[in-house]
């Protein structure tokens, strides 16, 4: 069975052209099509899809209401902001509403292929240039005070997939960093020293086969660890676990792929 895809976009042009695109895929099914918020939410109820692509500016709800609608809703949907518009006021809200990518329409079909293949799989996909400035603000070069920060992670600075980074040195800058600042989520648990290394490696955008072949251990054993950080962090996917690393301060910029 293909990835069942909602495109909601108030243009009819771009919803063609995204339909276009997805159309031509195999694994792709492009199962409806909305024009305001309200109609996106109501789809997705009645189409059931597994990925919604989801833009910012639309009638009725905005795209950050649709994101947490869609993310909270009885029947969850992972949905990949498609926009014009890369400023902040979009991209954190929208992340930490659990959104698994944002990504800007000039860049080009084969991201946005990608992202709903990644999003499908509980992976994570940002535009490259909507990623390096974000990286910016956590070296504070132009961004607001350390304290006010809400800074990303969980994708490498090519933007490609959560966890297409290569294997680096983010193991132990990660555990670093974690342990001057090992603590949990909503749950009020507090993460264990390995949580937080492996925490630190999905900042870093790496996969679980890269984490397990970085730490000697199993892919399956990673996955669990990662499970379990998102449970004590309150965080829905890998994205919510790189926010919550990148504002602990690991793993460093010059880690991040």
């Amino acid at each position: 069975m293909g990835i069942r895809v909602l495109i909601a976009d108030d243009q009819a042009a771009v919803r063609r052209g995204l339909r276009r695109v997805l159309d031509g895929e195999p694994d792709i099914e492009v199962v409806g099509e909305a024009a305001d918020g309200l109609a996106a939410v109501d789809a997705a109820a009645r189409l059931a899809p597994d990925v919604a692509l989801v833009d910012v500016r639309m009638p009725g709800l905005d795209g950050i209401e649709v994101t947490r609608r869609l993310v909270a809703g009885p029947r969850p949907v992972r949905v990949v902001v498609v926009t014009t518009f890369d400023l902040d006021e979009y991209v954190y809200p929208a992340l930490r509403l659990g959104a698994s990518g944002f990504l800007l329409k000039r860049s080009g079909p084969a991201l946005l292929i990608e992202a709903v293949r990644a999003a499908m799989v509980g992976d994570s996909l940002i535009s490259p240039s909507v990623t390096v400035r974000l990286l910016r603000h956590v070296t504070g070069a132009g961004g607001p005070a350390a304290g006010e920060r809400q800074v990303l992670g969980g994708t490498g600075v090519h933007g490609g997939r959560s966890g297409d980074g290569p294997v680096g040195e983010g193991g132990a800058a990660g555990a670093a960093g974690g342990r001057r600042a090992a603590r949990g989520g909503p749950a009020g648990e507090a993460l264990t020293e390995r949580e937080i290394e492996i925490a630190g490696q999905v900042a870093a955008g790496r996969t679980n086969a890269d984490i397990g072949r970085e730490l000697y251990i199993s892919p399956g054993t990673v996955k669990t660890h990662v499970a379990s950080i998102q449970r004590k962090l309150g965080v829905r996917n890998r994205v919510g676990i790189a926010l919550h690393a990148w504002e602990m301060g690991y793993p460093s910029p010059r880690d991040v792929r």
